[in-house]
């Protein structure tokens, strides 16, 4: 007769993936977010940050939407993709210089967050007219998709990588923030003498580029996978 072990609650122990960011400012915005963080109020709490965090992704995809009919509304996005980096960014910052992290739900609540947060951007994007909504969907496709890929290869390989080669959220920030400030300008780029929108060629790169990147990440850990857990 097998005996049956009874597992319990307290025996299982939580393993903390590790995290890796390899990005071109990661650097220099750690050394900026532990100077804020130890400097910021009491009052202010890891929680409020992340709800900071998803409220101005909401209001960058409403800019978007707003813009539609006023482009300076392009300005109320790059206000809030600001506020979001420092709510997206500083929230787990400030947890670990207090000493109060809460890995999984830190790790659970900072990510659906951002599924949230990426789907009203995106649904912004596509009410503005500066991008195609078939574009727009496909760069929300092509985000979920790596991410989805990285929260997998979180769980199966205890490695949290937050960028992939120099780009990182910042990076990407970054970018649109620039790409905001050219919107003003003009919201066509011609391409070998082909005029077009600039977010619908911007876009389109991102998506093939978030793709593609998915896909190589997918083989190298498929076949990392099968190396340390071969067949008997």
């Amino acid at each position: 007769m097998n005996a049956q072990v009874a597992i319990t609650k307290d025996e299982v122990s939580f393993v903390q993936a590790s995290r890796v960011n390899q990005a071109l400012t990661a650097t220099v915005e750690k050394q900026a977010l532990q100077w804020m963080a130890l400097r910021m109020p009491r009052w202010v709490s890891s929680d409020q940050l992340t709800v900071l965090g998803l409220v101005a992704q909401i209001g960058a995809g409403t800019g978007y939407a707003l813009s539609r009919y006023n482009r300076y509304a392009l300005l109320l996005v790059i206000l809030c993709v600001m506020l979001n980096w420092f709510g997206d960014s500083m929230d787990g910052t400030l947890a670990r210089v207090r000493c109060q992290q809460r890995p999984r739900y830190g790790f659970y609540v900072d990510h659906i967050v951002d599924v949230f947060g990426a789907i009203a951007l995106m649904c912004g994007l596509g009410f503005s007219g500066f991008a195609h909504w078939q574009v727009a969907l496909a760069m929300l496709i092509a985000f979920l998709l790596l991410s989805s890929e990285s929260y997998l290869a979180t769980y199966t390989l205890s490695r949290f990588e937050l960028s992939q080669g120099i780009f990182g959220p910042t990076e990407i920030r970054i970018l649109l923030v620039m790409g905001n400030l050219a919107l003003l300008r003009s919201p066509y780029s011609t391409v070998f003498g082909h005029r077009m929108l600039l977010f619908d060629l911007g876009g389109t790169i991102a998506a093939v580029c978030m793709v593609g990147m998915a896909i190589g990440l997918t083989v190298k850990h498929t076949v990392q996978l099968y190396r340390e857990e071969p067949l008997v």
